[in-house]
């Protein structure tokens, strides 16, 4: 057998593993680079033809998971997506977002080309379109959690509940050849114990290979206690000084937890009532699909649906969803919340949001989410006086926060813990999605922890396992 790591290797998003064995091949992940230093790797072929591959495991629907996938059916792919049906659902929303801001991006770059005489780094044209978003549609074919499925004759999959983000998985893959049998798990992003909405992740007694994730395998998240009081203790101050509090968020899982959130602190009293836009036509998709899956809420989110009490029926919260309702809210007076994609702040509607308040210093900019390295996000949160939105420059000014409690992946401690119920030493972990330092700082920890077997892949490096 061999494993490629064809995406989120010593960096975190595209992520993408080839295994090939029994003279197939089987991809794990399609997803897009979000960091501005590798997103030439969007525009590059496909290190293999796409239609040698014969099937496709979608871990979860956040872009860097599968925002490739379309353009692979473009080139050729013509095998089955397997996915859960509440990743398939969000899928569908996550890629036509995708080919209609890729689409207008192009344009964009266009005009701001023709105008300035010059040509951009990238092609001034759309990965992929939303014909072949449709395209790729075609293609799924969704599955429930812990039921195996063959997805070639010697290769059966099973998908179990990451509690990541809704419909998350972890895949175990099982080869069979002749009498020997072989079990290879990949994490997915592993979410958290204990958070809000949905169960916690799975665990396993045995795997004999592991690819496990790292983004935050260096570092230890504030625990949910605190992360209330500081995001009221932001809100407040932010209110007491007449700003907004713009919150760049991932449309999915991470902007229904900051509502779940909101909405506990009214109701405990601790922030005024006070008007929350959702300004994210996708988060506003994503929040209906979470109404299409009560069966994998957590019990205090079914308790609280079915005493309708929930985030779905916070007061005051507005959905912004036409260009207009998003124009509608730099009229308001007084703070508001505006919550509003990308959570990177690589895209969207945020930008616009940024624009109006990041000169103002009674406003706030909140960041509740991962900010990889070269994202307009990231270089905010590491404290840069002055940053360029939709080609123009503008001070930083506004106060600048970041809680790490609402991340949807597990810390240093958690992922420990994940792997700690494994009644087995795994012939070898590899530790993927995640920075290099961060990744190689976790692989040692594990080391030390357990004597195992920790390797760190470069970028498209070939594994061969026994």
């Amino acid at each position: 057998m061999k494993l490629t790591f064809l995406g989120a290797a010593k960096n975190v998003t595209g992520s993408s593993y080839l295994l090939e064995t029994c003279g197939k091949r089987i991809l794990v992940d399609c997803g897009l680079y979000q960091e501005r230093q590798f997103q030439e790797r969007n525009w590059n072929p496909f290190p293999f033809p796409p239609s040698s591959i014969e099937a496709i495991l979608i871990t979860h629907a956040h872009v860097d998971h599968c925002g490739l996938l379309p353009k692979l059916v473009k080139e050729g792919f013509k095998g089955t997506i397997y996915c859960t049906a509440a990743t398939a659902e969000i899928c569908r929303i996550v890629l036509l977002d995708a080919a209609k801001l890729q689409m207008e991006d192009a344009e964009y770059k266009r005009k701001r080309h023709k105008k300035e005489g010059r040509k951009g780094k990238f092609p001034e044209e759309a990965l992929y379109t939303i014909e072949d978003v449709e395209e790729s549609f075609k293609l799924f074919s969704p599955l429930k959690y812990r039921k195996p499925t063959k997805i070639t004759p010697e290769i059966e999959a099973c998908f179990f509940n990451a509690g990541h983000i809704l419909g998350a998985s972890m895949i175990q893959l099982t080869v069979k050849n002749d009498q020997d049998k072989r079990t290879i798990l990949f994490s997915g992003d592993v979410g958290r114990w204990d958070k809000p909405i949905l169960r916690n992740p799975t665990v396993f007694e045995e795997a004999d290979y592991i690819l496990i994730e790292s983004t935050y395998g260096d570092r230890v998240h504030d625990d949910q206690v605190d992360c209330k009081s500081m995001v009221a203790d932001i809100i407040n101050s932010t209110q007491a000084a007449g700003g907004n509090i713009v919150i760049p968020s991932f449309s999915i899982e991470r902007s229904q937890e900051v509502l779940y959130c909101l909405n506990e602190l009214i109701q405990e009293g601790k922030i005024d009532p006070l008007v929350v836009f959702l300004d994210s036509p996708m988060a506003i998709k994503v929040t209906e699909v979470f109404r299409n899956h009560p069966e994998l809420y957590d019990e205090e989110m079914t308790e609280s649906v079915n005493n309708h009490t929930s985030f779905f029926d916070i007061a005051h919260l507005v959905m912004s969803r036409t260009t207009n309702e998003s124009k509608a809210i730099n009229n308001i007076k007084g703070t508001a919340v505006i919550i509003a994609g990308s959570g990177m702040c690589t895209g969207g509607r945020v930008k616009h949001h940024l624009v109006n308040n990041i000169t103002r210093p009674e406003s706030t900019i909140l960041f509740v989410g991962y900010q990889a390295k070269g994202t307009l996000g990231r270089i905010i949160v590491d404290g840069a006086k002055e940053v360029r939105i939709l080609g123009q420059k503008y001070p930083v000014l506004a106060q600048v926060k970041r809680v790490h409690g609402f991340s949807g992946h597990a810390d240093r401690g958690e992922l420990f813990r994940w792997l700690s119920t494994l009644q087995r030493p795994p012939k070898k972990v590899f530790i993927v999605h995640g920075e290099a330092e961060t990744a190689e700082n976790f692989a040692e920890f594990i080391r030390e922890k357990t004597q195992w077997q920790v390797y760190v892949p470069e970028y498209q490096e070939e594994v061969t396992i026994d």
